[in-house]
């Protein structure tokens, strides 16, 4: 769900659906343990003394971090794949709003990229939204990109 993470070993299989939100897999290969996130907004929450909340790109990666820290996995030794940051209405209206789904995407890449994470894999931006599901045992993400015709046929405003 929208601001859930999981980390486990190879008896799992973790399912999420996306839009404009974004899910980032940290698998380690040798071990066979992963973690996945579904993050909401990029960025951080800002409420000072609170608990990390992963309803935020960086919190999120934070927490699904410190989890696998605590299974024996060393982040940098992860494979990353991220997923989602899809555009949600059709061009007319998408003109009127913050493109939520681009930054959560660019935000994901450069979380990784300063964490030193390699990032192996990804699908992101385009209209519609992501069903995806991660087998920890092989590190395979299945992955169903749903386009509404909506959304697909709109023209750009002029």
């Amino acid at each position: 769900m929208p601001g859930e993470h999981f980390a486990g070993d190879q008896r799992h299989r973790i399912r999420t659906l996306l839009g404009s939100c974004v899910s980032i897999i940290l698998w380690h290969p040798a071990l066979r343990i992963g973690a996945m996130s579904h993050f909401v907004l990029a960025g951080q929450s800002l409420r000072k003394g609170q608990p990390l909340n992963g309803r935020y790109g960086e919190d999120a990666l934070a927490l699904m971090i410190e989890d696998l820290e605590a299974l024996g996995v060393t982040p940098t030794e992860c494979q990353a794949k991220v997923f989602g940051g899809g555009a949600m209405f059709d061009a007319t209206s998408a003109a009127k709003l913050p493109d939520v789904g681009r930054k959560n995407g660019e935000a994901a890449r450069r979380m990784l990229l300063a964490r030193r994470i390699p990032i192996v894999s990804e699908s992101l931006f385009d209209a519609g939204h992501r069903n995806i599901a991660f087998n920890v045992k092989t590190g395979e993400v299945w992955m169903r990109h749903a386009v509404p015709s909506a959304i697909a046929h709109a023209e750009p405003p002029a």
